[in-house]
């Protein structure tokens, strides 16, 4: 980082992909935090102009606040690698895995981490029949946030008739039963040595945890610390840890679990880990930094000075 007295902090947002507007208001609260804690800030819409800009602007640290495709799988990481500009969050490598739900759960499993069966299946294929017996999940495999994700019961008539705009490959997952939560992790900072699990999050809704409940108003309740048993809480804690280490995350990482309550610490599952967590007034991360007693401002000035390339 610069020696100036007040760091230039480019925060990338926006972009291309399906979860623009999450990413959108996600670098709105970061950049006014940021400007809360004394940075220089400059908000960019990442678009085809972005190693102009970025140029331009010559940044000490990029904050990188973009969501889905191209800003959390590797590609604007690799950019800002090739730039030498120190950024966010996980890197090139860590990001791409985190990303392709099928080689992150092969990370896991090596890590003997719980998750439940998968497969790739051509999209046309998942139209006509069952390739999985009910009840399984039908997502992208390489996007966030629930986008495009189907959820087929056991009472269902027929495969599900998934819309055009999904990609040609999906992935089929048995489906795990039970409740939502998550827990987030920060890299090594914050006054600790190595990486820091914060607390656990139950997210209750009056259905399936889909993109609206996560990002509307009202959509969900996180009670927060999650009210589960001791041994269902630090194994939670436990496994997000490995999860984040088996991925070589840095920086947030948030972990998603589904837990069966009726099968104690062996029904919970983990689902996946996101390199590039919503920093929303609704999102998971700053309301679990906050029951630890991390404001905002500070959780994302440690974000910001947690920001490197090369790793």
């Amino acid at each position: 980082m610069s020696s100036r007295a007040a760091p230039k902090v480019a925060v990338i947002k926006g972009g291309p992909s399906a979860e623009r507007e999450v990413s959108l208001s996600s670098g709105r609260e970061c950049a006014a935090a940021l400007r809360g804690e004394g940075f220089e800030v400059v908000e960019l819409d990442a678009g085809p102009d972005l190693p102009a800009r970025l140029l331009e602007i010559s940044p000490d640290i990029v904050f990188n606040a973009l969501h889905g495709r191209w800003g959390e799988d590797g590609c604007v990481q690799g950019l800002l690698e090739w730039m030498r500009l120190p950024y966010t969050h996980s890197g090139v490598l860590s990001s791409a895995l985190a990303m392709d739900k099928i080689r992150s759960k092969d990370a896991f499993t090596r890590a003997g981490l719980p998750v439940m069966p998968s497969m790739l299946a051509s999209a046309d294929e998942v139209r006509r029949r069952h390739v999985m017996d009910p009840p399984y999940v039908v997502k992208p495999y390489n996007e966030g946030s629930s986008v495009g994700v189907y959820l087929v019961n056991e009472a269902a008539n027929g495969p599900p008739q998934l819309a055009d705009d999904m990609p040609g490959t999906v992935m089929v997952e048995r489906y795990a039963p039970g409740r939502e939560l998550t827990t987030t992790v920060l890299g090594a900072g914050l006054g600790s040595e190595g990486a820091r699990a914060l607390t656990v999050t139950d997210i209750v809704t009056d259905g399936w945890y889909d993109y609206d409940a996560k990002y509307k108003a009202g959509g969900s309740r996180h009670v927060v610390p999650a009210e589960v048993p001791r041994e269902v809480f630090d194994a939670c804690l436990d496994y997000a840890l490995r999860a984040h280490d088996s991925l070589c995350c840095r920086g947030v990482s948030r972990t998603d679990f589904r837990w069966d309550a009726a099968r104690g610490v062996d029904g919970l599952i983990l689902l996946e880990t996101n390199t590039q967590p919503g920093m929303t007034p609704t999102s998971l991360v700053p309301e679990q930094a906050a029951q630890c007693g991390i404001d905002f401002g500070t959780l994302c000035r440690w974000i910001a000075e947690d920001a490197s390339c090369d790793r």
